[in-house]
């Protein structure tokens, strides 16, 4: 068993997402859709809908957690994000044959390595607080809670506002993958990725703390 945590900062909470959270996104996604063109974004409570099935299922997986943003001062939901890819190192290496991955985390055994993506906020609290506590709670979950040794962070490598927000943190540029993947416009993406790993956390839990007291 894999217990999905909620993380509550100073502005912001972090739920695992569930059905009541549909009109809080559908709202959320409708303030100003003009930042959204990198991002699959869903739109409306039918498509909202369909998207909180499937956060159901990534959740059971063990692989994913889904997270909705709620804002505190407001008590309203401004946005969602995710750990994605978590995966547990097993030693001695390599895993079995035909494997790629290693087993899904559990309370016993937390992911060594992960993802944060699929992040999307309302205009209204773009530039704010918000993102850089989500990330401080996110971060400080993974590596101080789970002691995991690298998190992943990458984005269409032609969107230069959500890089220069994954620079700002103090993630390592890591290179682009080339022809990656099916991008939101129907073209094919190439991909930046960057990455954090527990020995730089230190510094950048210190960075990523003083950019959120200074909001």
């Amino acid at each position: 068993m894999f217990t999905p945590p909620t993380l509550r900062g100073s502005a912001v909470q972090l739920e695992p997402i569930r059905p009541d959270h549909l009109a809080g996104l559908a709202a959320a996604a409708d303030e100003d859709r003009s930042s959204f063109g990198y991002t699959d974004v869903s739109q409306g409570e039918d498509q909202f809908a369909g998207f909180i099935a499937t956060c159901a299922q990534l959740l059971a997986s063990g692989r994913q957690i889904p997270f909705a943003v709620r804002l505190l001062a407001e008590d309203r939901i401004v946005g969602a994000t995710r750990f994605m890819d978590l995966e547990v190192f097993t030693w001695p290496p390599p895993w079995p044959p035909g494997v790629n991955q290693g087993p899904p985390p559990t309370d016993d055994t937390p992911p060594s390595v992960g993802e944060i993506g699929g992040t999307w906020y309302a205009a209204s609290v773009q530039r704010t607080i918000v993102n850089t506590e989500c990330k401080l709670l996110l971060l400080s979950h993974a590596f101080d809670h789970w002691q995991s040794l690298r998190v992943t962070l990458k984005t269409d490598a032609r969107n230069e506002r959500s890089r220069t927000a994954i620079e700002r943190i103090g993630a390592s540029f890591e290179g682009i993958r080339r022809v990656h993947s099916a991008a939101v416009d129907g073209s094919v993406r190439d991909t930046a990725y960057y990455s954090i790993v527990s020995s730089e956390w230190p510094t950048i839990k210190v960075r990523l703390t003083e950019m959120r007291d200074r909001r």
